[in-house]
């Protein structure tokens, strides 16, 4: 796999590698077309979005040894699926993102002025 791209068009930074994050768990939001999900955006996670998307069914915080996922916590970055962030963004609790670590494949999803708009 060749270096992926970022929103702004640069090779895709680092988003997390602790916890390591990533569908490749590479520290990168990396992808390919097996992420049905869309593990695209570098997200700085807030409790609101964990919450948020703990309601949702997607619980963040509960540590799963078994898959070597130690839980999250507010501050923590994160690859997140596309859909959840903006379905946070509408729902006014969307975190602040990482633009140079959230990769091009987020732009199928989610306008670039949205992902401005978070940007840190």
């Amino acid at each position: 796999m060749g270096a992926q791209k970022n929103v702004i068009g640069n090779d895709i930074g680092e988003c997390s590698c602790k916890p390591l994050t990533g569908w490749y768990r590479d520290g990168h939001c990396n992808t390919d077309d097996s992420d049905r999900g869309s593990h695209t955006v570098c997200a700085i996670v807030t409790e609101e979005f964990l919450q948020f998307a703990k309601s949702k069914g997607n619980d963040l915080i509960t540590p799963a040894p078994h898959f070597n996922f130690p839980g999250l916590k507010p501050g923590d970055s994160w690859c997140v699926c596309a859909r959840t962030w903006l379905d946070a963004l509408n729902h006014g609790q969307a975190c602040p993102i990482d633009l140079e670590a959230t990769n091009v494949k987020a732009l199928e999803i989610i306008p670039l002025e949205l992902l401005e708009d978070r940007a840190v």
